[in-house]
């Protein structure tokens, strides 16, 4: 989908509604309306509770009298959940028809929320399927747009095991732990070799200054002789 305000070369064939302008056909402003039901496509729920189904709408152009409704299908099923209209950006969502008492539409425009998600009530199994939130602008050339989410209705809901989990981070939390230790250990073990290294180099000039002087080698005291009188 491409934002709103681009323009469309004439080769790639009139755009439907669109604005002439030298030459140029401007994308026809429906291209604007997005909606969304949320990053997750497929949501869980145990049987006899309630699950809010979310549905959000946007347009960078502003709606009018916008027409919404939600529909669900399986693979043999299809039917129309409840059918609304909002008429503008200060206006709450108001409910034309629904056919099921379960549901309660939980929609608001506040702060440019734009909420049209419905609430349903006492699952059964039977409610797993798609629900799908359809939306139509009027103000943008009546162009509808919608979004699919997957209901699955279960007993209940499986707990994740975290045990594997934990003993790979367990793990590999040591391993880093030893590598640490083992890098200490080796710069404190080279740390003393070279202090011991330099003692033993100090001991040696200390121990060869001594032997030359007491043993009368080459270059000591010992070895120096008074002058021979004539």
């Amino acid at each position: 989908m491409l934002p709103c305000g681009m323009s469309q070369s004439p080769s790639a064939g009139p755009p439907p509604a669109g604005i002439r302008v030298k030459g140029l056909f401007l994308l026809p402003v429906s291209l604007s309306l997005e909606v969304s039901v949320g990053k997750a496509t497929t949501i869980y729920a145990v049987n006899g509770t309630e699950i809010l189904l979310p549905c959000t709408f946007s347009s960078c152009f502003g709606f009018q009298d916008l027409h919404f409704w939600w529909s669900y299908n399986t693979s043999d099923t299809f039917r129309t959940l409840i059918d609304g209209t909002v008429k503008n950006e200060k206006s709450d969502p108001k409910v034309k028809f629904k056919n099921d008492d379960r549901i309660t539409l939980e929609g608001s425009t506040k702060e440019k929320m734009n909420n049209i998600s419905i609430l349903l009530r006492n699952l059964e199994f039977s409610d797993t399927g798609k629900y799908t939130c359809h939306v139509q602008n009027p103000k943008e050339n009546n162009f509808q747009h919608q979004a699919t989410i997957f209901l699955q209705v279960v007993d209940k809901l499986e707990e994740v095991d975290n045990t594997v989990t934990l003993i790979i981070l367990g793990v590999v939390g040591g391993v880093i732990g030893l590598l640490i230790l083992i890098l200490l250990v080796k710069k404190f073990i080279a740390f003393i070799i070279k202090k011991t290294q330099e003692k033993k180099k100090e001991c040696l000039v200390s121990s060869s200054g001594n032997d030359n002087t007491e043993n009368g080698l080459p270059g000591s005291k010992a070895e120096e002789k008074p002058p021979i009188k004539v």
